[in-house]
């Protein structure tokens, strides 16, 4: 089944653009970001910009603590072939125009990608854009289980530098 990816959640002021691949069966079925009940994205983000309480607050207003706290979202997949929510079951890849988003963004200073694939995909199309750090985060799915939640949590925290 043909699946894609939603409008990226972005304002003028993002400083960092937090990149998944693209939305699992949970988010597509609920139209939100990171809706799988086990995935730690809410978690994670809340915890780079100290606010624990980001998970308990209702989808809009967790767009709207991103939104002033400089960060976005984004997948790095416009569209792919996909069985279940799996990474490893993309088919027929069309990617995001992320250098066409990131072109948009004046403040934008980091592009962090949610998992390997997020990177493997973004990395691509963020050839070239040596003026902005890539920032390879351990994926907030519960499918990655090779890490800890501190561990990630650890990773995840490099980004508060470019808030700031």
């Amino acid at each position: 089944m043909r699946k894609t990816a939603f409008a990226p959640v972005v304002t003028p002021d993002t400083r960092v653009l937090v990149l998944g691949s693209l939305p699992g069966e949970a988010s597509l079925a609920a139209g939100r970001y990171y809706a799988h009940p086990r995935n730690r994205f809410w978690h994670l983000i809340g915890g780079v910009i100290d606010r624990a309480d980001l998970p308990a607050l209702d989808y809009d207003a967790r767009l709207a603590v991103l939104r002033a706290s400089g960060i976005g979202l984004w997948d790095t997949v416009r569209a792919a072939s996909r069985k279940g929510s799996l990474d490893t079951a993309l088919r027929d890849v069309e990617p995001a125009p992320l250098a066409d988003l990131v072109a948009t963004l004046p403040a934008l200073r980091a592009v962090a990608f949610n998992g390997a694939t997020a990177a493997r995909l973004g990395m691509r199309q963020m050839a070239g854009r040596d003026d902005l750090a890539c920032v390879h985060l351990p994926s907030s799915s519960p499918a990655y289980c090779r890490i800890s939640a501190e561990t990630k949590q650890i990773a995840w925290a490099d980004l508060r530098k470019f808030l700031g």
